[in-house]
C-alpha cells in the first residue's frame, strides 16, 4: 500500500555523523538484531569503516509503526557526489544532517541544492548535541538561515546517544511524502536502475526503485537502453542484507538479480520493464564527468591482464570510473584511468591493491587540456607524458571550478590571500549566522590539486571547508616538466605545471626525487626538463665498498691498486648499469605531487 512506504535519503557534510545516525534509526526500528550491530553497520567496505567516511551509498528497508521506510545512506565527500545525485532520484524526501559542532559547510549548500532541485521534502536536522562544544542554537540560526525554515522546525538529535531520533521517524512519516505511480494503466512496470553490483555466481544484480506496477520473480524483463531481455531469478529488499521476497510493488525500493554475465549491459539510470509490455524509458542521469587523470600500471607486466579485469569489476560498481588502455617505452600496458577527485583516485587504487592483491606504479595525477596545435587541429590530451612541447602549440585550454568556501570571517583575509596565489578569481562573499560567511571563486581544476585543499586548511586553522564542481574551460599558460632519472625519461614523472611556477616545481621535483630514491651502484643525475633545456638537477652518489677492509698492514700501494681496480669497474658499470625505481618512489613522487 503505497501511502504507507516512505523513501528518503540521508545528506550531509562529510563526517557530520549521518551513518551514526542511520545505525540509531535501524537500532529503533529493529531492522538489525542487536548481537549483529556494529558502528556504521552500512558502511559495508573496510576501506569505509577505517577511515570512518561512507564511499558507497547504501540502501535499507526498515519497518516502524507500520509503515515500511525505505533509507538510502549517502556519501559525504565532494568526490562522491555523483553517489547522492543518484540516491536522490530515487526518494521523495531527504534529512538534511547539520554538525553541531561545525555548523553549515560547503558540502550542505551541494546536496542541498541537488535536493531542492528534484523538489523533494527536506527535513533539517541538527546532529551531536550531545557533545560538550555542540553549539546547537547558533547552527540551527544557520541553518534556519541557509533554509528560510522556522528555528523550531528545526530537529536536535544525538546520532551517538539516540536522543530525538523517535521523533526525526515520527517527522519522516509525518512529512515525507508517500510515493505514487505516474501511470493510470494497471499491470505495466517501469523501475529505475539507480545502482548496481556483479557477482560471479549471480551476474549482474541492478538495485531498483519501482515507480509503476510490480514485478516479480521469473517475470521476462528488459532493460531499455541497451534492449538486453532477462528473466527476474530473484527480487528482493535490503535489511541492509539482501532479502529475497516475492515480489516487489509500487514504491519500493529492492533488487533484481539478473544473471546477465556480461559487464556493461546495466547501465545506471536505465529503465526496466516488462518484455511484453515496453514502455519508454525513464529520465536517467546525467553522465560522471572524470576531473583528474592517472595512468595506472601493473608493477609485473605479468599482472596486466589480472589489473584489466579488475577495474572492469570495479567500473561494474563505480560507474564514474573510466579506463582505457595505454602503453610506456619505461613502464610497459597499462591504463590511463579518470577519477572524480583525488580522495576517489586514493579509493580505488586502494580497493585494486586490497581486494585483487595487485602491486601498482601510479603516475603524477593530471587534468584533461584541450590542444589547438599549430597545424589547426585539436587534441584532447589526458596524459602529460603527451603534452606537447611549447614551439608546437597555439592554445591551451584547461577545465576552471566553481568553488564555495565556508569560513569564519575572521580567515576571510588569509583566504584570499590564498586564493591569489592559485590563479583564483574571487566572487561574492555572502553572511550567514554570526560566525560563518561563504565565499565564492573561480579556480583552475589544476590548482585545486596542487595541495589546495590542505593549504585552505592550513590558512584557516581546520575551520573552513570546501565544495567545487565543473564551470568551463579556459585558455591556460602551462608547460610540460619531464624528470629524468640516468638521462633516461621517465613518463610517470611527467607534469603539467604553471610557466610562471616551473622553475620552483623543476627544482623541488628533484630534491623530493633524491629524497625518495635509494642510492645505487652508479652515480644517478636526477635532471628536470622543461621549454626544450634542463632547469635543475641533483646527484645522486653511488655506493661504495671499502675494497681494502680485509688488508691489514703492508705497503699502500696495495691499496691504491684495489682502488684503482674499484674505479674502473665503477666506470663501466656507469656505462652499462641501469637504475631501478623501486614502486614505493612512484607512490612518494604522486603524494609529494599533490602539494
Amino acid at each position: 500500500m503505497l501511502s504507507k512506504i516512505r523513501n528518503f535519503s540521508i545528506i550531509a557534510h562529510i563526517d557530520h555523523g549521518k551513518s551514526t545516525l542511520a545505525d540509531r534509526m535501524l537500532e529503533l526500528a529493529g531492522t538489525v538484531e542487536k548481537r549483529k550491530m556494529h558502528d556504521q553497520v552500512l558502511d559495508r567496505m573496510d576501506l569505509e569503516q577505517e577511515r570512518g567516511i561512507t564511499i558507497k551509498m547504501q540502501p535499507v528497508c526498515m519497518h516502524y509503526r507500520g509503515y515500511t521506510l525505505n533509507l538510502i545512506d549517502t556519501p559525504g565527500h565532494i568526490d562522491f557526489s555523483y553517489e547522492v545525485s543518484r540516491a536522490l532520484t530515487a526518494v521523495e524526501g531527504v534529512v538534511l544532517v547539520v554538525d553541531a559542532t561545525q555548523g553549515v559547510q560547503a558540502q550542505t549548500f551541494t546536496v542541498l541544492h541537488q535536493a531542492q532541485e528534484l523538489g523533494l521534502t527536506i527535513i533539517p536536522v541538527v546532529n551531536k548535541i550531545d557533545l560538550p562544544i555542540a553549539r546547537t542554537k547558533e547552527v540551527k540560526e544557520e541553518v534556519s538561515a541557509l533554509l528560510q525554515v522556522p528555528e523550531e522546525s528545526i530537529l536536535e538529535v544525538s546520532g551517538k546517544t539516540g536522543a530525538g531520533v523517535e521523533e526525526l521517524l515520527n517527522a519522516i512519516i509525518e512529512h515525507v511524502p508517500f510515493p505514487r505511480e505516474t501511470l493510470i494503466e494497471t499491470g505495466v512496470l517501469r523501475a529505475l536502475v539507480f545502482d548496481f553490483e556483479y557477482s560471479l555466481h549471480r551476474g549482474v544484480v541492478i538495485y531498483v526503485r519501482v515507480l509503476d506496477g510490480t514485478l516479480a520473480r521469473g517475470d521476462s524483463l528488459m532493460l531499455t537502453a541497451t534492449k538486453e531481455r532477462f528473466q527476474a531469478l530473484e527480487v528482493g529488499i535490503f535489511t541492509p542484507e539482501q532479502q529475497a521476497s516475492s515480489e516487489l510493488t509500487a514504491g519500493s525500493i529492492g533488487y533484481i538479480v539478473t544473471g546477465i554475465k556480461q559487464a556493461g549491459e546495466a547501465r545506471v539510470g536505465d529503465t526496466v520493464v516488462k518484455e511484453k509490455h515496453p514502455l519508454p524509458p525513464l529520465p536517467g542521469y546525467r553522465e560522471p564527468k572524470p576531473v583528474v587523470w592517472a595512468s595506472i600500471y601493473p608493477e609485473s607486466q605479468d599482472d596486466f591482464n589480472v589489473l584489466k579485469q579488475a577495474l572492469s569489476r570495479l567500473h561494474l560498481s563505480d560507474a564514474a570510473l573510466t579506463f582505457e588502455e595505454e602503453s610506456s617505452g619505461t613502464l610497459g600496458r597499462g591504463f590511463r584511468c579518470g577519477f572524480l577527485g583525488m580522495l576517489h583516485l586514493e579509493i580505488v587504487t586502494e580497493r585494486l591493491r586490497r581486494e585483487f592483491s595487485l602491486s601498482l606504479i601510479v603516475a603524477t595525477p593530471t587534468i584533461s587540456y584541450e590542444i589547438i596545435w599549430r597545424d589547426g587541429h585539436t587534441e584532447t590530451v589526458y596524459s602529460p607524458a603527451r603534452f606537447p612541447e611549447d614551439k608546437d602549440v597555439v592554445e591551451v585550454r584547461e577545465p576552471w571550478v566553481s568553488i564555495r568556501i565556508i569560513t569564519p570571517p575572521e580567515y576571510l583575509g588569509a583566504l584570499v590571500t590564498l586564493l591569489y596565489e592559485h590563479e583564483a578569481e574571487v566572487g561574492e562573499t555572502e553572511g550567514f549566522g554570526e560566525t560563518r560567511v561563504s565565499l565564492a571563486a573561480l579556480l583552475p581544476l589544476r590548482e585545486l590539486m596542487r595541495n589546495f585543499f590542505d593549504a585552505l586548511k592550513s590558512v584557516t586553522s581546520g575551520y573552513a571547508s570546501l565544495s567545487y564542481e565543473y564551470a568551463d574551460e579556459r585558455k591556460a599558460d602551462v608547460v610540460r616538466l619531464d624528470i629524468l632519472v640516468a638521462e633516461e625519461l621517465v613518463p610517470a614523472f611527467s607534469r603539467v605545471v604553471s610557466r610562471r611556477r616551473v622553475q620552483e616545481e623543476a627544482e623541488r621535483a628533484v630534491a623530493r626525487l633524491k629524497e625518495f630514491l635509494p642510492p645505487q651502484l652508479i652515480v644517478i643525475k636526477l635532471q628536470a626538463r622543461a621549454l626544450g633545456r634542463i632547469i635543475a638537477a641533483e646527484r645522486i652518489a653511488a655506493l661504495r665498498k671499502d675494497v681494502t677492509g680485509y688488508l691489514y698492514g703492508g705497503d699502500i700501494t696495495r691499496k691504491m691498486k684495489l682502488r684503482e681496480k674499484q674505479k674502473k669497474g665503477k666506470k663501466k658499470m656507469q656505462k652499462l648499469g641501469k637504475v631501478s625505481i623501486p614502486h614505493e618512489v612512484f607512490l612518494q613522487m604522486v603524494k609529494s605531487g599533490e602539494h
